[in-house]
């Protein structure tokens, strides 16, 4: 087992070698700029008095403030969640939540739940009329999410400890990519009467494959392909942005603007 954790070890530095020489092919992607700059465009623009965050946890996106009311919503509670928000429910996103909200927003939580058509409807009926929602999603056709499909979680559980030690705290949930492509989420919320759809495709992950070089820089050069072809069926995640109807004409484009005003990251 030493052995192998050395490999590991030598081969995750030499990844981080060729980012560190060459972040425009082999950085990752900070799709939480977009994501937050959509939610503080939003925040801006509509004033929200009640902002929902699905799966935060005590990771939350947001900090407590007096501008809005903060509600969490997880499968489980921690001891923190009663500090980090203002109202914590416990329940999954698939049933209806007893919250009208101006905003729900999530990052990486759309994947790990089973039923995502129930999850719409149960966003949507939360929303209020011109409310707005902002999540990031990991994508299931990308290496990644297929490798972990096919892993499960259980083995799964075991393998993160010795390929992505740096990461044992935060991952390792059964994922089951409900409906977790772009343009299958994108017709999913549309079907679900959300409108304003607008979907930001990201498409590295090659970190998820650092324990084995070879590997890493095949994903490098398919991510690369498919990024430079706009093949976002193959995306690793996506930041996908919509609204109930009946906001101000405007207000929505807002966000858009934003999120399109910021540096490009594409190599």
């Amino acid at each position: 087992m030493g052995l192998l954790r050395s490999f590991v070890a030598a081969n995750r530095a030499a990844a981080r070698w060729l980012e560190q020489r060459a972040p425009h092919l082999f950085g990752a992607e900070d799709y939480t700029a977009v994501l937050h700059a959509a939610i503080a465009a939003d925040r801006a623009a509509l004033k929200p008095a009640t902002v929902l965050e699905v799966g935060g946890i005590d990771r939350p996106l947001l900090a407590k403030s007096a501008d809005f009311a903060y509600v969490g919503l997880d499968i489980e509670h921690r001891p923190d969640c009663d500090l980090i928000y203002d109202r914590f429910i416990v329940q999954s996103i698939e049933q209806a939540v007893p919250v009208e909200a101006d905003m729900i927003i999530s990052i990486t939580v759309l994947e790990h739940v089973p039923d995502n058509r129930a999850a719409a409807r149960a966003m949507f009926g939360a929303l209020r009329p011109g409310g707005t929602m902002h999540h990031y999603v990991p994508s299931k056709w990308h290496p990644y999410a297929i490798a972990l499909r096919l892993v499960g979680p259980s083995l799964q559980k075991k393998l993160i400890a010795i390929l992505r030690p740096d990461a044992v705290a935060v991952t390792g949930y059964p994922a089951f990519f409900d409906h977790c492509s772009p343009g299958a989420m994108e017709r999913l919320f549309s079907q679900s009467g959300f409108g304003s759809i607008r979907v930001t495709p990201f498409y590295r992950a090659s970190d998820y494959f650092a324990f084995f070089l070879p590997a890493y820089l095949a994903v490098v050069l398919f991510e690369a392909l498919c990024q430079s072809c706009g093949w976002r069926l193959f995306a690793s995640g996506f930041v996908i942005s919509a609204a109930r109807p009946g906001m101000a004409a405007g207000q929505f484009a807002a966000a858009a603007a934003v999120a399109h005003a910021l540096p490009d990251v594409s190599p």
